[in-house]
């Protein structure tokens, strides 16, 4: 029974990083037409993936990490990103922040300020507190 349920979340992992692969080329279009808040958008549409695999994980976050690392204006960000996105894009700055690379962390706070500011401090703890939907 162990087996067949590895193989279907192999399979599932499959398609997920199928789906992860489109995505990834949609949001470097974006970027190449400077819409880096659409690109955010699209990297956060989806996410997290329904999956434990690290592998799925790893693909989603650097992702998000080309999408977050393009964002220069956090006004247009914040003036034109759903509420409904706020709560995944903290669990991304936190992942962001975990990988110590200065420039990520850098680039996480300065949103992380803004977006607290936009979102309340229940925006954090959600994002801490939810440990199904991991990033």
């Amino acid at each position: 029974m162990s087996a067949t349920r590895e193989f279907v979340e192999a399979d599932n992992a499959e398609a997920i990083i199928t789906r992860i692969e489109h995505k990834s080329r949609k949001i470097e279009s974006l970027l190449k037409q400077s819409k880096p808040v659409e690109a955010l958008k699209t990297a956060l549409e989806g996410s997290p993936p329904n999956t434990r695999d690290e592998r799925c994980k790893s693909a989603n976050w650097i992702v998000v990490h080309r999408a977050i690392m393009a964002i220069k204006d956090l006004d247009a960000l914040f003036s034109s990103l759903d509420p409904e996105y706020y709560d995944i894009l903290m669990k991304y700055l936190y992942r962001g922040l975990s990988t110590g690379d200065r420039p990520t962390c850098d680039q996480c706070l300065r949103i992380h300020e803004r977006l607290t500011e936009k979102a309340g401090l229940g925006c954090i703890l959600r994002s801490l507190a939810d440990t199904m939907n991991t990033v």
